[in-house]
């Protein structure tokens, strides 16, 4: 099922907004999983299993260890950073989940086209479709000094964190600074920002299943700020 990246992004747009308003009863909550089973469906559907089992696997934990076993009057340190983190999960987890949807199932030649017929400015496309290609290129980037420190016979710094810290992470950070770059450099180089109007081979077209999900969605926002703040 081949969405339109504007379907995703206004599904980012509805759960950004969804996930800071806070869930008081268990209603609220109920709305906030559905929301949240939706792009883990979507997954299941684009073939993705290991993400969608991995998310699901954190928000449920989450979920068990937030009203099951934890609160806020739990005592002792481990406790308490365990509620931190539970809840920061609980919160945050929906969002992260449709962002990574949409960043491994959408081309950067379609997103470009959808921000042109959504007429957004250059500097925004541009900031955003850098992103979309910053964090895959990363973990690419870190599996290759992994292996080229298995390669040495590196392996976490034989237990010792700070030599990880230097074998791993520095060489990341100055390869973070050149992807920037780079990306930046082959975005301007196909033409975005230019004077003249980008053209694009991708036909964009909303389908059935966009305007399904986007009346969902858009049901879903106004049934928990409705439930929120007026009932």
């Amino acid at each position: 099922m081949k969405l339109d990246p504007r379907t995703k992004l206004y599904m980012i747009l509805i759960v950004s907004a969804v996930v800071m308003m806070s869930a008081t009863t268990p209603f609220l909550w109920g709305v906030r999983i559905v929301m949240t089973l939706i792009p883990i469906i979507l997954l299941v559907i684009e073939k993705r299993y290991t993400s969608a089992l991995g998310f699901i696997f954190l928000y449920t934990a989450a979920l068990v260890l937030t009203f099951a076993f934890l609160s806020e009057d739990s005592t002792g340190i481990f406790k308490s950073l365990l509620t931190g983190y539970s809840g920061i999960v609980v919160q945050f987890m929906p969002c992260f989940i449709t962002a990574w949807y949409v960043v491994r199932t959408t081309k950067i030649d379609e997103f470009m086209s959808a921000m042109q017929r959504m007429h957004l400015p250059d500097g925004i496309t541009i900031s955003l479709a850098v992103v979309m290609r910053f964090f895959p290129t990363i973990k690419e980037e870190y599996s290759s000094i992994s292996d080229a420190m298995r390669m040495r016979g590196i392996s976490f710094g034989g237990g010792n964190a700070a030599k990880m810290i230097e074998y791993r992470m520095i060489p990341l950070l100055f390869s973070c600074v050149n992807i920037g770059d780079e990306l930046s450099a082959a975005a301007i180089t196909r033409g975005l920002g230019g004077n003249v109007k980008r053209t694009s081979v991708e036909k964009l077209k909303l389908r059935v299943w966009d305007w399904l999900l986007i009346t969902a969605f858009t049901a879903v926002a106004v049934v928990f700020v409705v439930f929120k703040y007026f009932l």
